[in-house]
């Protein structure tokens, strides 16, 4: 039997540590053993496992809770909670698990122990079912995390990924979001007794490592306008995420103005070919280190305009 993996000392953390601990721990971790960063490391690649392991269940409210109860055998806490009902209702007096160092124990029983040992078996897979077939258990879902960049997220591309020793291929689209979810059906934790096996839940963490600020499909930017511009209009040379564009700039521009340019913004997730819009606000620069040649002009523009 599979010896007992302490998910807590997993991420190095104590059994009260917050939410966020666990995810702190958990990122510092992934980053230290990820596979792309330690090929042919069997070691890291097993520590990466448990880590990710760890962090899916420790993470979760409810299976943290049911972890913290049931120890390794968290998965089972609702058939556990439901065979000690059904017990109570048929008479039986009410059970406590807990878990010491020689494995599992389970006490408080009246009646015929016996009995009840079979009706566990007969509940987790150990004994036969009056059909003939053991019980069969969905696998666990895992949940994992892939880290990129906004440049990475604007342009859709191929990943292998390595899930429990395999190696996964996927597709990620452009314009996938920070903090969006995909599922890959059937990569999750193998079934009990040849039940379904889990799903993989994967969470995209990107960082952001542009100039522009993204919210949807819409990208959002500053940019300096001189002030001879905005005054006289003219051209301005800006930068967008594929490249530079020139904007055409109106007499009289004023500081703070906004313009929209459609279709340079962020891709539209799996619609290939469609992209949200372009903000960018204008911020007039003041000249500086003027000359006194200079100075007199402006000073003769101030009296024209008051005079």
């Amino acid at each position: 039997m599979a010896s007992f993996i302490d998910y807590y000392k997993v991420l190095g953390l104590e059994k009260g540590a917050s939410e966020n601990d666990i995810k702190k721990a958990y990122r510092k971790l992934a980053r230290k053993y990820h596979p792309d960063l330690n090929p042919d490391d069997a070691a890291a690649k097993k520590k990466f496992q448990e880590i990710n392991e760890a962090n899916e269940v420790l993470s979760d409210p409810e299976k943290r809770k049911k972890y913290d109860q049931y120890g390794e055998n968290w998965k089972h806490a609702d058939q556990y909670e439901q065979a000690r009902q059904q017990q109570q209702q048929s008479g039986q007096q009410q059970y406590t698990y807990s878990q010491g160092g020689g494995g599992e124990q389970f006490g408080g029983f009246g009646g015929d122990a016996g009995q009840f040992s079979d009706f566990f078996e007969q509940m987790f897979g150990g004994a036969r079912q009056q059909s003939g077939r053991r019980a069969k258990y969905r696998g666990e879902d895992f949940n994992a995390e892939l880290h990129m960049t906004l440049t990475d997220a604007a342009t859709t591309r191929k990943q292998i990924l390595t899930v429990n020793g395999k190696q996964v291929r996927i597709t990620i689209h452009a314009g996938v979001e920070d903090g969006q979810v995909i599922k890959l059906k059937g990569y999750g934790g193998e079934g009990i007794n040849g039940g379904p096996k889990g799903d993989l839940y994967i969470k995209f963490v990107i960082q952001n490592n542009t100039s522009f600020k993204r919210v949807g499909n819409d990208l959002y930017t500053t940019a300096d306008l001189p002030l001879y511009t905005a005054v006289l209009g003219g051209e301005l040379t800006t930068d967008t995420l594929d490249g530079k564009i020139k904007l055409k700039v109106a007499p009289e521009t004023q500081n703070g103005a906004k313009i929209r340019v459609k279709g340079k913004g962020f891709p539209v997730y799996k619609k290939e070919g469609q992209f949200g819009d372009l903000f960018v606000t204008y911020n007039i620069a003041i000249p500086t280190g003027l000359t006194d040649k200079e100075k007199e002009l402006f000073k003769q523009l101030q009296n024209a305009k008051n005079s």
